[in-house]
């Protein structure tokens, strides 16, 4: 019974190793309470939702009133002959089904533009609504529903050899932004009494070759600071020339040219002239007026006003350690003295942290243990790395975009021609809500003169953008509309499987609340195989 209890706990972990690395079990915890919304199961959202089953998320319900078309095997490949005439929305359940078992799989037969139309609150019970290929009116629809339940929205669109993808939430807060290059929290700058005391413990110039040559350059850089700050008036090394003379300083303390440690002091001797206190992006979150809590106010809020109050108090002007060391040359003893230190520092910034947190909770009405010590210690080991995510609204982009940032994009000529499909892409719906069709598709077999009807056509609906915009000026490449015209609103698979894909780890990013989701309109030019991210 032990054994088939203990098979059960590991089956998950042995499923999902690899993404339990990047996103910890945490990551994983919150894919699988999470409950999404597929509007549309054309090939771009059942690429998005297949990586999102693989992944282990929780459920996925399906909204879609198509039946399987001879069209829809040449791009959807959860399809096959045996679908043909059945509900889409139903066979594409039961193929996500067989990728993964542990994921509820469920289906509507309606159309989305319907459900949004008649019943809005449907989509009130889900974590992330993931709407493909809705025309425009109906996305605004969407998007101001899910606004007002605070549920996230996701739009992708895959268009011939283009698409975008558009996150809209009012507000997204990340603890764990996870950035490519973030420099060390050693603190060398403004080291504590604990860690000044170990550094004095050491002598930097001991000749025994072997002690020397594996002293930590943690070690090196504190003492040496402090030899500097004392013959400099209590200053650190700030100018070119200073950081010049202190590099001089840690080479003149070497025995030999082989020591490695001393290497590595040298390298990072600019940790020592970091700037103390919180950069602006910190300064920023912590002064937001969302910092001022109440009992409404989400845990994310919370901990930012408790970190308010730390920085005052118990930190000095300085964030929480985050207690972590990176590798280096050292003998072993030593190293693990180092870790011990920022460990014990680290844990006790959280400690204070957490009297914090309790006192705010019970200030405020709510239970003074109602957040977790293991949310509260990862807050505290990502402080530097908060991020706060806000998105206007699609209504609001539509109608007041933001001129600078777009006077900008059409001046540089790649981001020229994902403007170019942006606008085209909102003028393809105008056509289609005028002509009842998207440009290019027609019932004869005059493709070549009609493709050259609806080029003007296209090109008047994208005019007709630009001016709501205020854009009047601005002209669009006559190639493009003729391109989009030809594309005649196809889901060419390749496009729409990397779109899915852009949309999926979206929705990862947002669910598991870890790395920052896309801050704007994310275009793919297929032509160049280029992308584009624009901030409108």
């Amino acid at each position: 019974m032990a054994a088939a209890a203990a098979a059960a706990v590991a089956e998950p972990k042995t499923k999902y190793d690899r993404q339990l690395r990047i996103w910890g079990d945490q990551g994983q915890a919150a894919l699988e309470k999470a409950s999404i919304c597929l509007l549309n199961c054309g090939p771009t959202g059942t690429e998005a939702l297949k990586n999102l089953v693989l992944g282990g998320i929780g459920s996925v319900t399906v909204v879609d009133g198509s039946k399987v078309e001879l069209a829809d095997l040449g791009n959807n490949f959860l399809l096959d002959e045996g679908c043909l005439g059945q509900s889409r929305a139903k066979s594409i359940c039961s193929f996500l089904q067989e990728l993964n078992d542990a994921v509820k799989a469920k289906y509507v037969e309606e159309s989305p533009a319907t459900m949004i139309d008649t019943n809005p609150s449907f989509f009130s019970q889900f974590t992330v609504v993931i709407a493909t290929q809705l025309p425009e009116s109906s996305l605004l629809k969407l998007d101001g529903i899910c606004r007002s339940a605070n549920i996230v929205l996701v739009a992708a669109r895959s268009y011939g050899l283009t698409g975008l993808v558009r996150v809209s939430i009012k507000e997204h807060c990340v603890i764990e932004s996870k950035p490519d290059h973030f420099l060390d929290d050693l603190r060398l700058h403004k080291p504590w009494t604990e860690l000044k005391q170990f550094a004095k413990s050491i002598d930097i110039c001991d000749k025994d070759a072997v002690v020397h040559k594996h002293t930590p350059y943690i070690v090196i850089l504190v003492r040496l600071a402090e030899k500097w700050a004392d013959a400099h008036d209590g200053q650190l090394p700030s100018t070119r020339q200073e950081k010049r003379e202190f590099k001089d300083l840690i080479r003149a303390h070497m025995l030999n040219v082989d020591e490695d440690n001393y290497k590595e002091a040298v390298e990072s001797s600019y940790k020592v002239s970091v700037a103390p206190g919180i950069s602006n992006d910190i300064r920023q979150i912590i002064d937001d007026a969302s910092s001022e809590v109440n009992l409404s106010s989400s845990d994310f809020w919370v901990l930012v006003a408790a970190l308010k109050e730390f920085i005052a108090n118990e930190g000095n002007g300085e964030l929480p350690l985050e207690g972590t060391i990176p590798d280096m040359t050292s003998l072993t003893e030593y190293y693990v003295s180092l870790q011990k230190i920022y460990q014990a520092k680290a844990e006790s910034d959280c400690l204070a942290m957490e009297h914090r947190v309790k006192s705010i909770l019970k200030r405020i009405g709510r239970d003074p243990e109602s957040i977790s010590r293991a949310y509260i210690k990862t807050f505290c080991k990502n402080t530097r790395k908060l991020r706060v995510c806000r998105y206007r609204s699609l209504e609001e982009e539509f109608s007041s975009p933001a001129l600078s940032e777009v006077q900008k994009y059409f001046a540089d000529e790649d981001s020229c021609f994902a403007m170019n499909f942006y606008i085209l892409l909102r003028a393809v719906d105008r056509l289609a809500a005028n002509y009842s069709r998207l440009p290019g598709i027609f019932d004869s077999t005059g493709f070549t003169s009609e493709i050259d009807e609806d080029v003007p056509r296209l090109k008047l609906a994208a005019v007709s953008v630009l001016s709501e915009m205020g854009l009047n000026g601005a002209s669009l490449s006559e190639d493009l509309i003729t391109e989009v015209c030809r594309f005649a609103g196809a889901e060419i698979h390749p496009v729409a499987a990397f779109i899915g894909g852009v949309a999926s780890q979206e929705v990862i990013k947002l669910v598991t609340k870890q790395f920052v989701p896309v801050m704007g309109t994310f275009i793919f030019n297929g032509i160049d195989l280029k992308s584009e991210v624009l901030a409108l």
